[in-house]
């Protein structure tokens, strides 16, 4: 068991959302499901909290209520290796929800991912100051992030 777990409050979408996300990564699966009882608070039956791992990583899920909701001052940062992973990853959790600036969505749950893919930090952190200038300006400018692009800027072909 890790030792820190991403722990989400959902108002009566903790499995839908789980499966939603599952869905998309790989290496992913469901965990444990515990339904409310005759005690409640929730309707019996109904998914009190969840457990799933997202490409190995743990999560935790709870039918909270409405008294919280999500922001993005949090996120899920994923890190991505190839262009078509990152299209791939963009489409599917922004369906339903709403596409950002530099590889930042919110999903159709309200929950914030950054889709970025792995050779960003590296043109980013260039020795050569007009060249990681550079490519912050063009990743400035992009909604998804576009890989050939950002090595345009950078200077490579």
């Amino acid at each position: 068991m890790q030792k820190i777990t991403p722990f989400l409050w959902f108002d009566g979408k903790a499995e839908e959302a789980m499966n939603f996300y599952v869905s998309i990564f790989k290496n992913s699966k469901v965990g444990s499901v515990t339904r409310y009882g005759d005690a409640g608070p929730g309707p019996k039956g109904t998914v009190m909290s969840a457990t799933f791992q997202l490409d190995g990583q743990e999560f935790f899920a709870l039918n909270g209520g409405p008294h919280y909701t999500f922001t993005p001052a949090i996120s899920f940062y994923v890190n991505c290796e190839t262009q078509e992973e990152v299209d791939e990853l963009w489409e599917k959790l922004s369906q339903g929800g709403e596409k950002s600036r530099c590889g930042w969505l919110k999903d159709k749950y309200g929950l914030s991912w950054q889709i970025i893919p792995s050779v960003l930090p590296k043109l980013l952190q260039d020795k050569d100051p007009e060249k990681s200038k550079r490519v912050m300006q063009a990743m400035m400018k992009m909604d998804k992030i576009d890989i050939q692009a950002l090595k345009e800027a950078h200077g490579q072909t």
